[in-house]
């Protein structure tokens, strides 16, 4: 099957493009906020016990940590735009699902809906990958992966404006309302990638994948209400280990597998997903700790007395500065590299939490640590998609990433558990009511900051990046890309000709290793030109295919060292449909 697209969609559209992606990922990152205005008062709102209400949060968290790897790769393999609008869909049909009821079991099916937009975000830097020139790729990514935190930011105040003054089910016709509006513009401005990853999409392996992590977050979430060291809970995560470990040794055993594990095992992905999980961890903490200390009362003698609208907008710049923090990434990694600024991202978030423990007495002061954890985050996020998208073949970016933001997830998952269990561990009774305290703030503080300390030891782990994946041959890239990619790339190179000598453009080259595997794959420039990087030396087969031309397979060998010159001359006889 070939695989084709509108004649230079990127040029036409990447203005727009990369705006209406964000947009897609705040409008993500506000389901995952939109509650917690009344997260208190779920349990009356519902008529339902405490511990059943926290399943309108925990189905959202479970439904999103599923469909992020797998919605990553049905975009790699059918098509980024259409999983992108399809996640959107689910999204907009579960939120009005929950507007439309106050009944618990109805609310979490609507809730679980929801958390399926959660792919959005990896396949939107899929398509920027896919599409942009690579001057722009940098800073793209950057806003796009930190269109989580701003969406949260910003969600945070106006959610509990609308709770404050009308019926909480506003929120979710709101949230449907974005939804609609999001798919609306995705349609009129993202073309479709002409990327695609060969092979089948692996059932088997999204089943024992879903399996496996709705075992583990399940008690993660849950284990402050049942008990740590409960049967149950020990049980869960037993269980998560057995299926995880079935599931990985099946994923090494498939041809086409959900998540390349050998992808994921190189050190420049595992140091990253690992510290992906601690920035998760990061994130959260402040989100759940600085609107308690901002809304408990005066009279507790450390509380800061502000109403939930207030405690929004001075939380509100979390998101703000990590928005703002995009295009400052885009420049100090396009001199240092996604390595570098990581770290420093890393270090501003120890500074932010360090100041923390100690300005905690006024509301000016949670403004001032909102800033400056809102900028480390904002680095520490924008750097993660770089990193993953330099150490992967193009056909693998919508699962790498897919993987990325799920580490993330579960960093927020676990940080929320952590926090939950410490703040309730160390709350004051006063009157039946528990009231969180200073001791607690600290400590979860405390937390965070060794999360990051933890997080910048896998930073400082990571390799010296190689640049050359993010460099595609496309018709958006000029002589000096190719040239700066003769310098750095590992691979093969050359030009696309027809039987007639003339250098066929927009075709899709595809490298296969001796296992029958998808090693990489790339688009010919407007000249012919193609530069695919090798991940070892070895045998494989250049695969070539256009528009009106045959076929073709070429063998060729690469000595592990330098750019080998391979051109590619397609049959002449038009291809029928």
């Amino acid at each position: 099957m070939t695989h084709t697209t509108t004649e230079q969609p990127a040029r036409r559209a990447s203005g727009a493009v990369v705006p209406v992606l964000a947009f897609a990922g705040i409008v993500v990152a506000v389901m995952q906020t939109l509650l917690v205005p009344v997260i208190k008062d779920l349990p009356q709102l519902l008529d339902t016990a405490p511990s059943n209400a926290t399943w309108v949060l925990t189905s959202t968290l479970l439904s999103g940590a599923v469909a992020t790897p797998i919605m990553g790769r049905l975009g790699d393999l059918y098509g980024k735009r259409r999983m992108l609008i399809l996640s959107l869909a689910v999204m907009v049909v579960g939120a009005l699902i929950s507007a439309l009821t106050s009944e618990l079991l109805t609310m979490i099916a609507g809730r679980t809906l929801q958390g399926f937009a959660m792919g959005a975000i990896p396949l939107g830097i899929g398509l920027m990958r896919d599409m942009l020139p690579r001057e722009k790729l940098g800073s793209a990514m950057a806003l796009m992966s930190s269109s989580i935190g701003v969406g949260g930011g910003l969600a945070l105040p106006l959610a509990a404006l609308i709770a404050q003054h009308a019926d909480w089910h506003a929120l979710f016709y709101g949230a449907a309302g974005l939804g609609a509006l999001s798919i609306l513009l995705t349609l009129l401005v993202v073309p479709e990638s002409p990327m695609r990853a060969e092979g089948s999409f692996d059932v088997l392996g999204a089943l024992g994948l879903s399996a496996g992590l709705v075992l583990f977050l399940l008690p993660i979430t849950k284990g402050s209400d049942w008990g740590w060291t409960s049967g149950t809970t020990l049980g869960l995560f037993a269980a998560s280990a057995v299926v995880l470990v079935l599931w990985g040794v099946m994923e090494l055993r498939v041809a086409a597998p959900l998540v390349d594990l050998r992808t994921t095992a190189r050190p420049a992905v595992l140091f990253t997903n690992l510290a992906s999980i601690m920035v998760g961890v990061s994130f959260y903490v402040v989100s759940l700790v600085l609107p308690q200390l901002l809304q408990l009362p005066k009279a507790t003698g450390y509380g800061l007395g502000q109403s939930m609208v207030v405690a929004g907008l001075l939380v509100a710049p979390l998101g703000l500065t990590m928005m703002f923090t995009a295009p400052v990434y885009a420049r100090l990694s396009a001199k240092y590299g996604p390595k570098v600024t990581l770290i420093l991202g890393m270090l501003i978030i120890a500074i932010g939490y360090g100041a923390g423990l100690g300005l905690m007495s006024a509301a000016w002061q949670s403004l001032v640590i909102a800033v400056v954890l809102g900028a480390g985050i904002g680095l520490a996020y924008s750097s993660l998609p770089a990193l993953i998208v330099g150490a992967v073949p193009a056909s693998e970016t919508g699962a790498a990433n897919g993987l990325n933001t799920l580490m993330r997830s579960i960093g927020t998952s676990v940080s929320s558990a952590v926090i939950g269990m410490v703040l309730a561990n160390t709350a004051n009774n006063v009157g039946g009511v528990e009231i969180p305290t200073m001791h607690g703030f600290r400590v979860s503080f405390l937390i965070a900051t060794g999360a990051v300390a933890v997080g910048l030891l896998m930073a400082l782990f990571l390799p010296k990046p190689n640049r050359a994946p993010q460099l595609r041959a496309s018709s958006e890239e000029d002589d000096a890309v190719v040239e700066r990619a003769e310098e750095v790339l590992r691979g093969f190179r050359g030009r696309v000709l027809g039987a007639d000598g003339v250098p066929v453009a927009r075709a899709k080259v595809t490298l296969i290793d001796r296992r029958g595997r998808q090693a990489g794959a790339a688009v010919s420039d407007e000249d012919g030109s193609y530069v695919l990087a090798v991940p070892a030396e070895g045998a494989y087969v250049l695969a070539a295919r256009a528009v009106g031309h045959g076929p073709l397979a070429s063998s060729a060998t690469h000595p592990g060292e330098a750019t080998v010159d391979v051109d590619l001359s397609l049959p002449g006889e038009a291809v029928t449909a």
